[in-house]
């Protein structure tokens, strides 16, 4: 097979269960395996047989796993039923009640919650600082530290993380690392291969990509997802086969998709850079030589009015999330980010007037003139 990510990113199949040479994977949409007698069923714990019960493994969730782990160039991969469980079940396989993590400030408000509400209940110490700033990091690492965690893209504001420069110093304490790479996918990153221990997507984004499907992959060190998968099916957080199916289908016009995306990024973020009643432009630059991503954060200018902005998008929709075929628009400090508090918010920037624009495969020229055109029909 080529090494090139567009062909593989099609081809990403699990080797066939059965002697049916189907072109696509069916959907094993089954609750469990059967077994011809006790022997066979023994063959199950024995390692021989692969398949018991669907919330403990299934094709479709394995070959998920899988074709995540080839794109990222992993040793291994486990699907999960949203990307906060991805999450959760990677920073469980490293972190545990009485240990310490450090986490980037600027990440994902479900992130943050999942942090700072959850895996705290479960004796998980954290601290949270700015990860541009190496010092910042090294003046939180404790000696019960075990995972320094990031996004390889920040949200809402599009930092691109020095994931080499974290690396090196995560070696220098023996500690773990972990990111997040959803915004920009393994199509423009992949931080396995710059020495990241575990990588997560939330696939209901762009892997998935048609805003049809509620799914997570972590992927990593074979031995961190051995313990990963245990946690995803202790905890109950599997995914069920339909929806891995769909995650699967839609990732193999991830290239294709995210070429366009990102391109039509580009072109929106130079418009809008342009445009009076934008006051700052967010948009991250080199990131790869495939692009930069597909998502653009504005602040709006103090003459226009925020409310009247989303009556005023027409075709472009305002949702709680990113990433579909379909430019769309979201309010951080509403969604993603209504549940830190206005300290926090203000601490990372996040105003009335911070839109995050998720670009879509439209013509460039359209999306730019139709924000353009909101822009417009919103100034006081």
């Amino acid at each position: 097979m080529t090494n090139q990510f567009s062909t593989r990113v099609v081809h990403n199949k699990l080797n066939q269960t059965t002697a049916l040479n189907s072109k696509a994977t069916p959907i094993y949409q089954t609750s469990a395996f059967t077994f011809s007698d006790l022997d066979h069923l023994e063959s199950y714990y024995s390692g021989e047989t692969p398949y018991l019960y669907t919330r403990e493994n299934n094709p479709n969730t394995d070959e998920l796993g899988q074709a995540a782990a080839n794109l990222e160039e992993a040793e291994d991969g486990a699907a999960a039923s949203s990307g906060i469980s991805a999450i959760m079940a990677g920073i469980l396989s490293i972190a545990q009640a009485g240990d310490h993590i450090v986490t980037a400030e600027d990440i994902y408000g479900g992130t943050h919650q999942l942090i700072t509400k959850q895996l705290s209940s479960f004796g998980i110490e954290y601290t949270m600082v700015s990860f541009a700033d190496p010092d910042a990091i090294r003046s939180a690492i404790k000696p019960n530290t075990k995972l320094l965690y990031t996004e390889s893209i920040t949200n809402p504001f599009l930092r691109v993380e020095d994931i080499q420069g974290l690396v090196t110093l995560a070696k220098e304490y023996d500690l773990k690392t972990m990111v997040d790479n959803t915004f920009a996918t393994p199509y423009l990153l992949q931080p396995y291969k710059q020495g990241v221990d575990l990588v997560a997507h939330s696939a209901t984004k762009y892997i998935g990509g048609h805003s049809d499907v509620t799914s997570g992959i972590v992927t990593g060190h074979k031995d961190l997802i051995a313990k990963a998968k245990q946690k995803i099916i202790g905890l109950g957080t599997n995914l069920s086969p339909f929806e891995a199916w769909l995650t699967q289908r839609g990732s193999k016009t991830l290239a294709l998709r995210m070429k366009q995306q990102s391109a039509n990024a580009q072109h929106v973020a130079s418009v809008l850079k342009k445009d009076d009643g934008v006051e700052k432009v967010y948009y991250p630059e080199f990131v790869s030589d495939r692009g930069n991503g597909a998502i653009v954060t504005i602040e709006l200018a103090q003459q226009v009015d925020f409310e009247s902005f989303f009556k005023s998008l027409g075709w472009i929709k305002l949702a709680p999330t990113l990433a579909g075929v379909e430019t769309t628009v979201s309010y951080p400090i509403r969604t993603s980010h209504r549940a830190l508090s206005p300290e926090e918010q203000e601490n990372l920037g996040i105003t009335d007037y911070t839109i995050r624009l998720s670009i879509g495969i439209e013509e460039a020229e359209d999306i730019a003139a139709q924000f353009q055109q909101a822009i417009r029909d919103s100034i006081k």
